[in-house]
């Protein structure tokens, strides 16, 4: 299976059975990644971006991200209710094995199980394309993606201490890694 086709996972319980397929994103997708980023934003917890973002500031993102770098999205039938993507952890090339994490799930989708089926399918990624190591960055107050994190092996490498403001207050910032491939 080539690394842009969708994958099927499930089934999950709701209403009987619900088939999540996981893909490649597309710029026609660039709306509903709009629109989950956002509530990440609102929610104050999952990242310390601000104001809100436009279609506009994340179509710039999204055609930055080259194949090495993928954006994966997961849908419910035609719903898109999840996303992940690797980023480029720094410029410099002695850090070209390392990818920066982004994984937003849509609020309704929370708590379900799809944190899961994206962080299998983007570590996945990140192996084909020749990454040695995902890093991410995470709010202290997001004990949801902690658990998340901590059950794909992400170990904790420190908390940087007021690291940034959110809703105009000093907040840590937890910092994870995972060795996604032996070289």
């Amino acid at each position: 299976m080539s690394s842009g086709a969708g994958r099927i996972f499930g089934p999950r319980a709701i209403n009987c059975f619900t088939v999540f397929s996981i893909r490649t994103a597309t710029p026609a997708d660039v709306p509903h990644i709009t629109h989950i980023y956002n509530q990440g934003i609102e929610d104050g917890i999952a990242t310390l971006e601000y104001p809100l973002k436009s279609e506009g500031d994340m179509r710039v993102w999204f055609d930055d991200h080259g194949e090495r770098y993928p954006v994966i999205i997961a849908t419910w039938g035609d719903e898109v209710v999840g996303w992940a993507a690797l980023n480029p952890y720094s410029h410099r090339c002695a850090y070209d094995g390392v990818a920066d994490l982004s994984i937003y799930v849509r609020r309704d989708q929370r708590g379900d199980g799809l944190g899961q089926l994206l962080m299998q399918e983007i570590e996945r990624r990140a192996v084909l394309h020749g990454f040695h190591k995902i890093v991410l960055f995470a709010l202290t107050a997001n004990g949801d993606g902690r658990r998340l994190y901590d059950r794909r092996g992400f170990r904790e490498v420190g908390i940087f201490r007021e690291q940034g403001k959110l809703n105009g207050k000093y907040v840590d910032v937890l910092v994870m890694e995972k060795l996604v491939k032996n070289t």
